[in-house]
């Protein structure tokens, strides 16, 4: 459905992710909102492999009320608060996004709205009805 995009004049990307994501006209966009490491019981995980991973369980819970999957995704931006954590992010992040794998970026940040906070993960996904 999309298009990857890898120009020959950009260096090939460092990790699982594309340089670029072409959407055909009348595709339907679902943009998520940033979502954070906490339970539904108010729990946050000290790890931030756990905390990666629901994230990503709530990026798909939202997908899928849109009937989506991360099939569908096109583009995940995250956000880390120590660099040391990108290991434990990027497994688990590989382990959701489909091939061709989704744009990506990564930022790292000084911090969330509480301090236990260490991840934060938004999608957005593309289907054409």
């Amino acid at each position: 459905m999309a298009t990857i995009l890898t120009p020959r004049d950009v260096r090939p990307p460092f990790g699982r992710y594309s340089h670029g994501v072409a959407v055909p006209p009348g595709a339907r966009l679902v943009v998520t909102s940033g979502q954070l490491g906490i339970r539904l019981d108010e729990t946050v995980p000290e790890d931030t492999g756990e905390q990666t991973e629901i994230c990503f369980k709530a990026c798909a819970a939202i997908l899928a009320e849109a009937g989506m999957t991360f099939a569908d995704v096109i583009r995940v931006n995250a956000f880390l608060t120590r660099r040391e954590d990108f290991p434990a992010y990027m497994a688990v992040r590989d382990r959701w996004v489909s091939d061709p794998p989704p744009a990506s970026t990564l930022i790292m940040v000084s911090g969330f709205t509480r301090p236990e906070f260490k991840v934060e993960v938004e999608v957005t996904a593309a289907k054409v009805p």
